[in-house]
């Protein structure tokens, strides 16, 4: 550990290259808005204590591959260095003196000039540049060397040149998570800068980069030959941005590579091993980042990925991460050379009763057995690298079906549904089917129609616990992926799953969803079907059902979602305040209590495709229906027979009171019926459902089932 030294000192006759078993940029906000801060609030004649960064010399048989940088360490005695810790640090002071220097070149005093006329305070721009950023080969002008940067062709590298060091002729260029966050450190400094600029002039950003490269200090630490690059990686971690799981096992499948002796493994091996390693990480983050505004989680696919590669055990906390790096791919399995049975080693997971909540896993022991290798072989590593690289296109295909060519067209509505509805545990059950079967098997269609099924009814209807058939299902992943069971079978024991939900003449057992309806009534907002969290599933399924007959869709599934700034509000139709005339004449023969079941009964519940729920409020059903507009005639909102299908279906009633209320109810429990596949019973047993049993004494039903009131009948 050398004395502290600044960026000055740091960038002097040195080229710093990320080693490839790092990640990319993952700084976000909130790091970037600290860095700021402690730059502005630093005095300029103090320093401030950066951190550590810990390099480590790249040897000449690794640089003499690097043809644009060859010129500075062969010509101009320029050390390369890999960055061991301290990526995340120095990517942002690159980013952030790019950004200076391009607004110090905008500014009105430096149009047309060039950079070695431009400068900020004692220092040209070409100065700046050349010390921090690029270097340009004086003879042809052709070799750019950047200071910093990638070790292989990376597509983070590819962007840093292109789209934040402004270099031309970029072509495509792929872009990931950590492409998306290094645009955003630009765009974070580029409007700080400029809006410091603006406020304080040209001697503001002077003082900015003095303290940036002299004041900001930094223990340099430099690692020698025989200290272990990929263990010191494995230890570090950088300020606020933990290493994910993901990312250490890259580093630690890399690190094994090189532990195997010449005998067992040739170097030409290794280093194809280690290749296969890093391009399926790049396809792994590619896929994790390729929707740059939801990128997916890096540890849930391992996880995931883990449930379907190895033995299912039940899974608590960060156990998979601990049985890859602790248990699989540790040393010990490498280095160990005697051959054990695997039958004979074992490791079993003594559960509480208190952990014990699942019915599968008091029945099935055999998930506490973790099967544990005596020995790794390269082509193990190389194996499950593989599968991981197959796997992240597929993962993605569950997240986004509709950007992927990994579906069917029918496959990617049902895998929508499956999202919409919550997916519940079966996402590695899914990725195994669609890795394992191709998109001509019709099978794979049926079993995400039987797995939208089942969450629905069991978790959203029958109120199931969470974890209800998790072990179960998610041993059946694997059990697919090695090819030992067929999907027909999972098919069947989906249904399986869901017998209990039917008594003997195949009723649908209704008890336990009205129950959480009554619950729901009974609180202080009586909320009844309104506060059934999955209202907004159904009434969209039931939107879509009437769009299939009648044209293209009008209101999609990211209106339905809850959101500061939903479009789509579930409308009362018979309004909770009903102190407007028109409600208190139709409903004054029902009690407070009754009144009270019919405003949250399914039947009065309406989504609006647009945000006009707080403007109708108290209007009566007439007003509600049509178009409202002012004396002059220009529209103030939209009424419902310009509305979604849902809306113009209750627009067609000529009024709204508890028959409507009854019979549009009726009309969205048929629908769940077919759309579900179930019966629901009796119209008494769906009146119990609908909380409306008390209008049978107000209501009489005739042979066709046409209802009337009882008053209008006697009138």
């Amino acid at each position: 550990m050398k004395e502290l030294q600044s960026l000055e000192d740091i960038f002097n006759k040195k080229i710093f290259r990320i080693p490839d078993y790092q990640r990319g940029y993952a700084w976000g906000q909130k790091q970037l808005i600290e860095f700021w801060e402690d730059l502005i609030s630093l005095d300029s004649h103090r320093s401030h204590y950066t951190g550590v960064l810990s390099i480590k010399a790249v040897t000449p048989d690794v640089y003499s591959s690097w043809h644009d940088e060859k010129w500075l360490v062969e010509k101009r005695r320029y050390t390369p260095y890999f960055v061991v810790d301290g990526q995340q640090r120095l990517t942002t002071v690159s980013v952030f003196l790019q950004c200076l220097v391009e607004e110090v070149k905008l500014h009105s005093n430096n149009e047309s000039l060039a950079n070695d006329e431009i400068y900020l305070g004692s220092y040209s721009l070409s100065e700046i540049i050349e010390t921090y950023i690029m270097a340009t080969e004086p003879k042809h002008k052709v070799t750019h060397t950047y200071k910093f940067g990638y070790e292989v062709d990376n597509p983070s590298f590819e962007f840093l040149r292109h789209h934040i060091f402004n270099e031309g002729f970029a072509g495509t260029l792929k872009e990931t998570f950590y492409t998306l966050n290094l645009e955003n450190a630009k765009a974070f400094f580029k409007e700080n800068i400029h809006e410091l600029l603006n406020r304080n002039g040209l001697d503001a950003l002077e003082d900015l980069y003095i303290k940036l490269t002299q004041r900001l200090l930094f223990n340099l630490y430099e690692i020698d030959d025989n200290f272990d690059v990929f263990v010191a990686f494995e230890t570090m971690n950088n300020r606020g941005k933990q290493l994910s799981d993901l990312e250490l096992l890259k580093n630690r499948l890399i690190y094994l590579t090189t532990l195997y002796s010449p005998k067992d493994v040739s170097e030409d091996i290794k280093e194809t091993t280690r290749k296969k390693i890093n391009d399926a990480w790049g396809e792994v983050y590619n896929q994790l980042g390729r929707n740059k505004l939801s990128p997916l989680n890096d540890d849930e696919f391992l996880k995931a990925h883990w449930v379907m590669y190895f033995k299912y055990s039940r899974v608590k906390g960060n156990d998979y991460i601990r049985y890859l790096l602790d248990e699989h791919f540790s040393p010990k399995n490498v280095f160990e050379k005697l051959e054990v049975s695997t039958q004979k080693i074992s490791n079993v997971e003594i559960l509480s009763d208190e952990e014990i909540n699942d019915e599968d896993d008091i029945n099935d022991s055999s998930e506490l057995v973790i099967e544990k290798r005596s020995k790794l072989t390269i082509k193990d590593i190389g194996d499950y690298v593989d599968s991981l690289k197959v796997a992240a296109k597929i993962w993605y295909a569950t997240f986004f079906p509709q950007d992927s060519n990994e579906l069917t067209d029918a496959e990617r509505l049902m895998m929508d549904k499956i999202n919409r509805v919550k997916i519940a545990y079966f996402r590695p059950l899914i990725m195994a089917v669609l890795l394992k079967h191709s998109s001509e098997n019709p099978q794979r269609y049926e079993l995400l129609k039987q797995i939208e099924r089942f969450i629905f009814l069991n978790f959203r209807v029958c109120r199931s616990p969470s974890n209800s058939g998790s072990s179960h299902f998610s041993r059946r992943a694997r059990d697919i992926y090695l090819e030992t069971v067929q999907i027909t079978d999972v098919i069947s024991e989906l249904n399986e799953h869901l017998e209990w939900m039917f008594d003997e003449n195949n009723e649908f057992k209704t008890s336990s969803f009205k129950e959480f309806i009554t619950k729901k009534f009974a609180n202080k907002q009586g909320a009844g079907f309104y506060g059934w969290n999955e209202l907004r599933y159904f009434l969209f399924e039931y939107e879509e059902e009437l769009k299939h007959t009648r044209g293209q869709s009008k209101i999609g599934w990211k209106n339905f979602i809850k959101s500061e700034k939903d479009k789509v509000s579930i409308e009362h139709i018979l309004p909770q305040t009903d102190d407007n005339q028109y409600w208190a004449e139709r409903f004054s023969m029902h009690s407070t209590n009754e009144k009270r079941f019919l405003k949250g009964s399914l039947g009065n519940l309406l989504p609006l495709s647009s945000s006009i729920n707080s403007s109708l409020q108290n209007d009566s059903f007439p007003e509600k229906k049509n178009t409202k507009k002012d004396n002059s005639g220009k529209v103030i909102r939209n009424g419902y027979s310009n509305g979604s299908y849902s809306e113009i279906e209750v627009s067609q009633n000529e009024d709204w009171s508890a028959l409507e209320i009854l019979n549009r109810g009726l009309s969205l429990l048929e629908f769940m019926e077919k759309r579900w596949v179930l019966n629901l019973g009796t119209h008494a047993n769906k009146l119990e459902l609908l909380h409306l049993s008390f209008l049978e004494e107000k209501i009489m039903v005739d042979a066709d089932a046409e209802t009337v009131l009882e008053e209008e009948a006697s009138a």
